[in-house]
């Protein structure tokens, strides 16, 4: 039978246009695949390269915890509530939100992302080796644990590690396909084969037969601890915090299922707010929520009490709640949280009503609950009446050479040519950590001889980062504690007490409540016999009188700088604002100091003068003195204008 010419001519064509489609999808077959592959994989396979870590390579964690996972598998069920439980608990979490069409390739957004995670969990199911993306996922993943310290952790859902290591069963199947798919890259897929043998020997979660519940707990608890060991293991260069995260712990009495109130209390730079949250960082993954409020004074001082409670409820319970007033508020706390064990800090405390609405009474917390407040006023402390104050000490000399030495040559010990100029810097800063950081970073990489520049140079002008946290407190004050702090600083720093105080009454300053104030408040110290402050308090206090008039020492209040003293006095210039005048020296000078210089001082109150000599007896003391000792007076006789009706006490010796 003849077959007509058309048809074998029409079974021709067609037969070519077949060969040149089936030709063209082979070649860009090709292309996808070297694309595909090329982006995914090294040059050589997982199992033969060895990684070595790369100075780029610098981890720069934008999320906590990256996903793997097969979407059909679990995406809906055991996945989700582990996302919705990390995110609760504030763990950053990347979950890839896309549905995959089948043959895309991974995209460059999820290979940073992993790049981007400091933990990467992958939860290996049984169709998990079935999906080409997920394995392209694990790759990357692998190749990050090596480069980039990654950690890498399983949870075997529905699965037995051995099955995913061997890959038999349900991973033999997948594998099956796959090699007879990418049969020109047999080598990629055995990487992806090697890649499952690593995840699968890493330690991890096994479901078995527990509770999902259960399980999503335990690794959402493991996993905030981990997180904490990045900060955990900085304490090392934080000098000293090892024995006071030891004593702030024993007081927290953590396992009792008492509702404990802690105090942590002293001046400003101590360490109080590290100390805090190193041991909340440490212990928080022991409770149900964990809140720490930092800066409560100044964020209520700008925002408002409001935005403090909606952050405490927006915290333990991940929630955000629109609340109309701190009364709502209060409402809210007191309701939500009594039956919780939560950790709770309130950083930098300043006002009564901060704790009234935000931690109440004890019993606002459920059983087992811990609240730490950091403050600078043990007044506060007393008033909600806190189960424990533990007060936060000052650096020892070994402590602080310690931190001068890591700031200024991070390094543990000076260079020994510098060692007495570091004794001079701990000397100045009195184990206060906040100014040796401060001072050690100005001195870092500087030579012996801007060292020295630089420690005379604070004799007369402080640092004025360290003296404006110091004086927080001071603005905190009432104006008569504000004048008590001031005559102490200026005038009777390291005196006895007793003396000290007789001065401050005869002053009409009110000392016995207002010293309790400052010592309160951490800005002063006594015991039975002496009063004293610390040496950057000291200098805090006297800069504030001198930013009064800093060129113009007359129109300051108080005057305790021989050149300030004379330098007003001998050329009579305008005194008004002076209050007190105290000099004291150390050996006998004399003085050409103008005898009407007294006479415009109407509001001089204190006058004390040692070891001065005066050429000229002076014609004016002012009536409105309430103390005055002179050691070696002039005269036998005070001006006759002088007729004081407040004098309280004189002391006057020729």
């Amino acid at each position: 039978m003849k077959i007509p010419h058309q048809i074998v001519f029409f079974s021709i064509f067609f037969l070519i246009i077949f060969l040149s489609i089936l030709i063209e999808s082979a070649f860009f077959y090709h292309l996808y695949c070297s694309s595909r592959f090329a982006n995914i994989f090294p040059m050589s396979s997982i199992s033969t390269q060895k990684s070595s870590p790369s100075s780029s390579l610098t981890p720069q964690w934008k999320y906590d915890v990256f996903l793997s996972f097969r979407g059909e598998d679990t995406r809906n069920s055991f996945t989700d509530h582990l996302y919705v439980a990390l995110r609760q608990k504030g763990i950053i979490t990347f979950r890839d939100e896309e549905k995959l069409e089948r043959g895309k390739s991974i995209s460059p957004e999820l290979l940073k992302a992993i790049e981007e995670s400091r933990f990467a969990i992958v939860i290996l199911s049984k169709n998990y080796a079935t999906s080409t993306w997920c394995l392209d996922e694990l790759v990357k993943i692998i190749k990050c644990m090596k480069e980039m310290k990654i950690m890498v952790f399983p949870i075997f859902y529905d699965v037995d590690p051995s099955n995913v290591r061997k890959q038999t069963g349900s991973f033999a199947q997948a594998f099956s396909k796959h090699e007879e798919c990418f049969k020109d890259y047999i080598e990629n897929v055995n990487t992806w084969r090697a890649a499952l043998r690593e995840v699968a020997n890493l330690k991890g979660w096994h479901l078995l037969d527990r509770s999902e519940a259960q399980l999503i707990q335990n690794i959402v608890g493991e996993l905030w601890q981990k997180l904490s060991y990045p900060f955990l293991e900085d304490i090392e260069d934080l000098v000293g915090i090892k024995s006071r995260v030891k004593e702030l712990e024993s007081c927290l009495a953590i396992g009792f299922n008492d509702v404990r109130i802690i105090g942590v209390w002293g001046m400003g730079g101590i360490g109080k707010t590290t100390l805090a949250r190193v041991v909340f960082d440490m212990v928080s993954k022991k409770f149900e929520g964990c809140c720490f409020l930092r800066n409560v004074r100044e964020v209520c001082e700008k925002d408002g009490l409001i935005t403090l409670q909606q952050l405490l409820i927006r915290k333990i319970f991940n929630e955000c709640m629109k609340i109309q007033d701190v009364e709502e508020g209060l409402f809210m706390i007191k309701n939500r949280l009594r039956h919780k064990r939560i950790l709770l800090v309130l950083d930098d405390v300043n006002h009564l009503d901060q704790l009234k609405n935000l931690v109440g009474k004890g019993n606002w917390f459920g059983s087992g609950s811990r609240v730490i407040i950091t403050t600078r006023d043990k007044h506060l402390l007393r008033l909600l009446k806190v189960d424990e104050i533990y007060k936060v000490k000052g650096l020892n000399d070994d402590e602080a050479l310690h931190l001068l030495s890591l700031k200024a040559f991070t390094k543990d010990h000076p260079p020994k040519d510098y060692l007495e100029l570091c004794k001079d810097v701990i000397q100045y800063t009195k184990g206060l950590p906040l100014a040796i950081e401060i001072l050690g970073s100005f001195l870092f990489s500087r030579d012996i001889d801007q060292w020295k520049s630089t420690l005379n140079r604070l004799k007369e002008f402080p640092k004025s980062e360290i003296l404006q946290v110091l004086k927080i407190s001071f603005d905190g004050l009432d104006e008569v504690e504000k004048e008590i702090f001031l005559h102490i600083a200026c005038f009777f720093n390291n005196g006895i007490k007793n003396d000290i105080v007789e001065k401050l009454d005869y002053l009409g300053l009110y000392p016995d409540i207002g010293l309790g104030v400052l010592v309160d408040k951490s800005l002063v110290k006594m015991d039975e016999t002496k009063l004293w402050m610390h040496d950057l308090l000291q200098e805090m206090g006297r800069n504030i009188v001198y930013q009064e008039c800093p060129k113009e020492p007359g129109k300051r209040s108080k005057l305790w700088l021989l050149e300030d003293v004379d330098d007003v006095l001998t050329k009579n210039m305008e005194t008004e604002a002076i209050q007190g005048i105290v000099l004291k020296l150390s050996t006998p000078k004399e003085a050409h100091w103008n005898p009407e210089s007294f006479s415009k001082m109407q509001h001089l109150k204190l006058l004390i003068i040692n070891n001065v000599y005066l050429l000229h007896d002076p014609k004016h003391l002012p009536n409105s003195l309430r103390i005055l000792d002179w050691d070696k007076y002039p005269s036998k006789y005070f001006p006759s204008s002088f007729q004081s009706k407040s004098f309280q006490r004189l002391n006057r010796s020729e």
